[in-house]
């Protein structure tokens, strides 16, 4: 006991926290005279109320009596997950009358109890009830009694019924008692042997009712067809086709909207299109058709013919299957007897013959094609004797010497008609030999390349070319690609060489651009190597005879035209290109640095300028080179005398030999001239050219100047210094070209290039300074800056005040709510502490009263064993 009032003092607390919630709930006791409180009529949540106005411990009781309804409510509830929630139809909708409430939840529970239980039988009808009652059921009228019914038991009451209410219920216990009896013997097991003769029995009798429901159907069938036949005589009468003509009736015409219902059911379906396939299916596909082709042409080249190699037999047999299946040879011995044994060496030694007649054909199949006609034709012969001997109607009594004689006799009409058939074929075989392969290996070198090619047509060319890359296309071997790779180089290197002919075979070169745009869209990288290594060549070239020479003359026609292929190639309005950028450089070199000596190069020149024009007709790049060249052709097409007060530029000079390159002073072939384009194979042929045909070039090649210029202000319109880029080309067609000399269509020539211009120079804008604001100079007047009084509010302007107040209040609401969390704390804590006190005083309350029934018992026990003692 000492310990345990030891423990009680350690764990005594003040008087303060014994009972903190009685203390908390207790209000201060005060005159309620004193007590001033103003009503609030609204409870408005969220707003603080300055209503609660008393003394200062209603305040801090109201507090409390707030956490106790709500704080100290969830601290209870916390741990409890079981909610009561009302989920009846439209509890808590308030827009909802009670009446239409219990409407729905009607419907709502007629739909769960009555629902269909399967939702395919549309023959399912609602049950309908009374009461809870089947309305179906209580139409049966099984438990009324019919007392007007006229029956012979009518007024009389039933044995069971007397025997229950009048006759003391013996008679229903003797039913009982008799039921029951029934009742075991049903129960009673029966064995094995019963069951059985039961179940025949039952067998038996359903095959016989059966039998007796089979003969009643017949005999009723049989008796219904005789009435019929008898009553058929009297109803059956046909009527004349005259009077049937008469009761017909005209049968209505279809509406046109039948009409068209009929149509669109007639009407074809849409069927799934086959996918579309890849490039590798393609290719392979080509490949075989290719190669089958090519075998077709090699047969039809030999003398071949396609129908005698099909192995057909010579009659059909009356076993036949149709089924197409031919043996290649008959494994079949002949059955006979020599001295009374099986004969077995004449079919080996037939054997051995068949071989060496096989080795002698393939010997042969080498030499010439007539020999291989014949053999063929002479073999399908012995197959079609094979084939003879497999009939059912060939006859087992035949003699080997019959059969050998046959066979010679063939063998010699076969190769009569092999020799006729031979020099019937002989022009088939010529017209396949004519024909061009249809298979190609790609060439390894170039000469092999050219000599495909020579000889040859263009379309032959463009065919042989077309073949080569379907049959080698890459995707069907794993080499294919560099060999395709080689070919792009080895045709450059051949649309090369056809330029570079005293001819230039231009249409040709034209067609083979074609394959040649194939490749490169196959290969685009290797394409762009080959190209670049031309045009690194070509320059390389120019540099050289200028260091050497000082000067160098424009490049030959193949050059000219593989800068003609880029642009076809490749992309020239990009703003930097692999291929595109060196040869738009090397073309700008050309017209800056080689000399214009003669014709030839005047016309060279043009053709770059063309070239230039279409390599920047997308991007409208500027051309400095461009212009100036134009500028002097238009310098050498005036006579000395009037080649003055302009400046040109390289390589044109203002004096020299070269000077009226393209000046015609000859009246007659000023006349004479007509318009016509300046083809550039007459490069080559100008030399052999009379002076006639030269000064119509000349003329030719002014007027195409002018159609340039023309393009040039067109295409240079939009720039901002477009007077002053084509000021000096202008100043030269007004002041100084003698357009009276030149004929009529010249003269239109000229003046829609220089409308051309005169238009598009009004057009330019000048360039202006951007418009600034003005900076302003700098002021001495003195900064006066104000002086802080640190301590006090300083006043600033409207929205400085409203920052600094809602600082304030943040600060101010941030204290309240901290306040607010510190005291629901410590709300909570005094709440733990005295459930934990509770709980200690409970536990100290059991542990006393355990101890004192121990005490107790403890007393009992030693009084008794005092009396035993005593005793």
């Amino acid at each position: 006991m000492g310990k345990a009032t030891k423990r009680k003092k350690k764990t005594s607390v003040p008087s303060t926290a014994k009972g903190p919630v009685k203390s908390a709930m207790a209000v201060v006791k005060s005159n309620p005279f004193e007590v001033k409180v103003n009503r609030q009529k609204f409870d408005i949540l969220g707003r603080k109320t300055k209503n609660d106005v008393g003394l200062p411990g209603v305040s801090r009781s109201k507090a409390i009596k707030k956490r106790n309804q709500t704080l100290l409510k969830e601290y209870k509830e916390r741990e409890k997950t079981n909610v009561f929630k009302d989920k009846r139809f439209g509890e808590y909708n308030t827009k909802i009358t009670p009446e239409e409430k219990m409407i729905r939840r009607f419907t709502l529970e007629r739909q769960q109890n009555y629902g269909k239980k399967n939702i395919y039988n549309l023959n399912e009808d609602e049950e309908l009830t009374h009461y809870g009652q089947s309305l179906a059921e209580i139409e049966k009228l099984n438990d009324i009694v019919d007392s007007d019914s006229d029956t012979e038991e009518r007024g009389t009451l039933s044995a069971e019924l007397t025997a229950a209410h009048f006759g003391g219920g013996g008679g229903l216990l003797r039913k009982k008692v008799s039921s029951e009896q029934q009742d075991e013997e049903e129960e009673k097991p029966k064995s094995r042997k019963e069951l059985i003769e039961e179940m025949i029995a039952k067998s038996k009798q359903e095959k016989q009712e059966r039998q007796t429901r089979r003969e009643s159907a017949l005999e009723l069938t049989e008796k219904l067809d005789k009435d019929w036949k008898e009553i058929q005589t009297l109803i059956a009468r046909k009527a004349p086709k005259s009077e049937r003509k008469d009761k017909e009736v005209e049968k209505p015409k279809p509406d046109e909207y039948d009409m068209i219902v009929r149509e669109l059911g007639f009407e074809m379906k849409a069927k799934p299109s086959e996918r579309l396939k890849t490039e590798e299916e393609l290719a392979k596909e080509e490949q075989a058709r290719l190669q089958k082709l090519e075998a077709d042409r090699l047969r039809r080249m030999r003398g071949i013919d396609e129908e005698a190699n099909q192995k057909r037999p010579s009659h059909m047999s009356a076993d036949d299957l149709a089924d197409g299946f031919i043996l290649d040879k008959d494994d079949r011995r002949l059955l006979s007897y020599k001295d009374g044994k099986i004969n077995i060496e004449n079919e080996e030694e037939k054997g051995e013959e068949g071989e060496e007649e096989e080795e002698e054909e393939g010997e042969e199949g080498d030499n010439e094609d007539e020999e291989e006609s014949q053999e063929e034709s002479a073999s399908e012969d012995e197959e079609d004797d094979a084939a003879d001997g497999h009939s059912d109607l060939e006859s087992d009594l035949e003699s080997e010497g019959e059969a050998a004689e046959n066979k010679e006799e063939k063998k010699h009409e076969a190769n009569e008609n092999g020799s006729q058939n031979v020099e019937k074929l002989d022009p088939k075989r010529e017209a396949a030999k004519s024909e061009l392969p249809y298979t190609f290996a790609v060439p390894e070198s170039y000469e092999t390349f050219k000599s495909l090619l020579a000889g040859r047509t263009i379309e032959q060319q463009l065919i042989i070319l077309e073949r080569i890359q379907k049959c080698n296309h890459p995707s069907l071997a794993v080499g294919n690609k560099a060999k395709l790779e080689k070919l792009f180089g080895f045709l450059l290197e051949y649309i090369g060489e056809l330029a570079t002919l005293d001819l230039p075979e231009l249409r040709t070169i034209d067609k083979l651009v074609l394959p040649l745009y194939n490749l490169c869209q196959m290969f685009p990288e290797a394409a762009s190597d080959s190209i670049r290594f031309i045009l690194r060549d070509a320059a390389h070239d120019l540099e050289e005879v200028i260091e050497v020479k000082g000067r160098a003359a424009l490049p030959a026609l193949d050059t000219l035209i593989y800068l003609k292929i880029v642009s076809l190639l490749f992309p020239t309005s990009d703003f930097w290109h692999p291929v595109v950028t060196p040869a738009f450089i090397y073309m700008s070199q050309l017209l800056t640095k080689c000399r214009i000596t003669t014709l030839q190069d005047v016309i060279k020149g043009l053709f770059i300028c063309c070239l230039l024009l279409e390599y920047v007709s997308l991007s409208r790049r500027f051309v400095p080179e461009l212009i100036n060249f134009l500028l002097g052709v238009l310098h050498i097409s005036l006579p000395k005398s009037q080649a003055q007060g302009y400046t040109v530029v390289h390589p044109f000079t203002p004096v020299g030999k070269n000077l009226e390159l393209l000046l015609v002073s000859d009246k007659e072939d000023l006349k004479s001239w007509e318009k016509q384009n300046v083809p550039l194979s007459i490069v080559t042929r100008l030399k052999e050219a009379s002076r006639t045909e030269i000064n119509h070039t000349r003329l030719s090649c002014l007027a195409l100047c002018f159609d340039l210029i023309k393009k040039c202000a067109a295409l240079y319109e939009s720039l901002p210094s477009f007077h002053e880029i084509m000021h000096p080309v202008r100043t030269l067609l007004t002041k100084h070209m003698p357009v009276n000399e030149y004929p009529e269509k010249m003269q239109e020539w000229y003046h829609s290039a220089l409308k051309e211009l005169e238009n598009k120079a009004k057009h330019y804008t000048p360039l202006v300074c951007e418009k600034k604001k003005p900076v302003p100079l700098k002021q001495y007047t003195p900064k006066i800056v104000k002086v802080l009084e640190f301590g006090r509010k300083q006043a600033g302007s409207k929205k400085e005040q409203e920052r600094k107040q809602l600082i304030q209040r943040h600060k101010r609401e941030l204290k309240g709510a901290i306040r607010e969390i510190r005291k629901d704390n410590q709300y909570l804590a005094r709440m733990q502490l005295s459930e934990i006190m509770e709980r200690d005083a409970a536990r100290k309350r059991k542990v006393k009263e355990l101890l004192g029934s121990l005490a107790t018992q403890e007393g009992e026990w030693k009084a008794m064993k005092r009396k035993k003692w005593k005793n």
